[in-house]
């Protein structure tokens, strides 16, 4: 195998490629996975965005993905390798007090134009008011499969935050209406990642404290599905866009793999994701959405 493709992708992704057998076409795209910082354009893009999604551990090391919220210009890419977050996560979030000399995965989106950004790199400095990380990716993706959502400015006051080891009701009846979440995962030999998965609502199966989602085609790299197969620690994040609450669950996920079009397989792809639920952290406030189109190819659902 050429050198400089087992530099891009680690040894999950590189295993996920070939099960999946489209390594030729991963090669061909092996440069998006190569050390690059925050370009001028993505720079402009995180100057005017109000949410970042990120993927990291806790102060116990479990694993978690959250919200960060803020106005336009509370990311500040100070270079191309440096981004200031002019925000801490809020008491209440899991990820309060996060401590730095880790590894994070971020995600930045704007929903409105289905626009998104995907950074990776070290968190150094995690002070009250403020984080900074040191980049080692930044790449743009594609609009695939992002529901177009208009959000308020405001943010309305939710229950106070609530942790559970298992689903309750409303946690079952909001991922079973859910088009959208986040998925965060770590490779601790590489880095973490926060990726935007979307579908029709119900793409998200519950199976009582397990849940499940099919894989869509996308650009083959396995970002995600690669850190999987190395490591099942993984980090779902819910938003329930019509209140303004998030449900963020935390626990392992697996690939299964099998026949193309089987139930629960909506992308034909032969993979399907089962995920277990381990914790469980509910109602943190974020802006909820006053205008919704959906994503005009969501795959249909096979039961």
């Amino acid at each position: 195998m050429n050198q400089a493709i087992q530099q891009a992708f680690h040894a999950g992704e590189l295993a996920v490629q070939r099960e999946a057998g489209v390594e030729r076409q991963a090669a061909r795209l092996s440069r998006m996975a190569e050390p690059a910082g925050i370009s001028a354009g993505m720079a402009g893009f995180l100057a005017e965005r109000t949410l970042l999604v990120v993927t990291g551990r806790d102060t116990g090391g479990q694993l978690w993905t959250s919200p960060i919220v803020g106005p336009p210009g509370f990311l500040e890419t100070r270079s191309a390798t440096t981004l200031a977050i002019h925000r801490a996560l809020p008491e209440g979030d899991p990820l309060h007090g996060l401590p730095a000399g880790q590894k994070l995965g971020m995600t930045s989106i704007e929903f409105a134009t289905r626009r998104r950004v995907r950074i990776n790199g070290s968190l150094t400095t995690a002070a009250e008011d403020h984080l900074i990380v040191d980049i080692e990716q930044a790449y743009g993706n594609c609009p695939q499969y992002i529901q177009q959502r208009v959000l308020s400015e405001e943010i309305e006051p939710t229950a106070p935050a609530q942790t559970r080891a298992e689903l309750s009701p409303g946690d079952t009846e909001l991922i079973q209406e859910a088009d959208t979440f986040f998925l965060g995962t770590i490779n601790p030999g590489h880095g973490a990642d926060a990726s935007h998965r979307g579908g029709a609502p119900g793409f998200v199966r519950v199976e009582g404290n397990t849940l499940c989602w099919p894989d869509y085609p996308g650009n083959n790299l396995f970002n995600s599905l690669g850190n999987i197969a190395a490591n099942p620690e993984a980090a779902l994040l819910f938003f329930d866009f019509a209140t303004g609450g998030v449900l963020q669950v935390s626990g392992t996920a697996a690939i299964e793999w099998g026949e193309a079009g089987r139930s629960g397989d909506d992308g034909y792809t032969g993979r399907i994701v089962r995920f277990e639920v381990r914790r469980i952290v509910s109602g943190r406030p974020v802006p909820r959405q006053v205008a919704h189109t959906p994503y005009p190819r969501n795959p249909q659902l096979i039961n």
